[in-house]
């Protein structure tokens, strides 16, 4: 059990360092103006114009890094930094979150499937722990319950798993369109790239510690099922 817990320890340390690459990047990358002199909200609004979009708003919400956007009622979700900045990070934010709602408009397939998950997903995270909690503590009179704990948590890391391609794809598409709408210069688009790649890293990081939390689960009901 020692090596998962450091494996466990490991993962969170690189996510801990991650985030604060991450703030850093975009705490530097939001002080180089944007040479096109647009504001993320104008961003925003000419991507979704060039891609054909015109049932999304674009609206500032409260918060750093809480840009997203959202299925249900089609908005992108910016910060204040990113909706009313002219940077080089608010540009790069909200082409990425616009990414989403192009993903959205050509109903691509993984965003798609995460969408359907979601609800399945809040259900998963509000018993999981007391469910492991309970399996554990009670596996040698009733095994099952650990097993419905491991299967409620695989679905959730599914789903880590699943916002991966969504995310990086997200990126790929801002990016491109970055470049063709000649909305940043060849070094500017460079420092876009990499903010977003950090910004994928902190996704990239969760998943690997969703698994290596199932695997650590699923090891203790494997372990219990052989001393029994």
């Amino acid at each position: 059990m020692a090596g998962w817990f450091f494996l466990m320890i490991l993962i969170a340390g690189a996510g801990l360092l991650i985030s604060l690459q991450l703030r850093s990047k975009f705490h530097t990358y939001s002080k180089i103006p944007l040479q096109a002199g647009l504001t993320g909200k104008e961003v925003a609004e000419k991507m979704l114009r060039d891609h054909g979009i015109y049932d999304v708003q674009v609206i500032s919400v409260e918060g750093m890094l809480t840009d997203h956007y959202n299925p249900i009622n089609k908005t992108v979700n910016l910060s204040p930094d990113v909706y009313h900045g002219s940077s080089v990070a608010a540009a790069a934010v909200a082409a990425h979150e616009c990414g989403h709602a192009v993903q959205h408009a050509k109903a691509y397939s993984m965003l798609m499937l995460r969408s359907q998950l979601v609800p399945v997903v809040q259900f998963s995270a509000g018993i999981v722990n007391w469910i492991l909690l309970a399996g554990i503590l009670t596996f040698r009179v009733f095994p099952q319950l650990l097993l419905i704990g491991i299967i409620l948590f695989a679905v959730i890391t599914l789903f880590a798993l699943i916002t991966l391609p969504v995310e990086f794809d997200a990126s790929r598409r801002g990016l491109a369109w970055l470049t063709t709408a000649h909305i940043t210069t060849p070094a500017e688009y460079e420092k876009a790239r990499d903010a977003l790649w950090w910004a994928a890293m902190t996704y990239v990081v969760a998943a690997i510690n969703s698994l290596i939390t199932l695997f650590y689960y699923i090891s203790i009901f494997l372990s219990g099922r052989s001393r029994n």
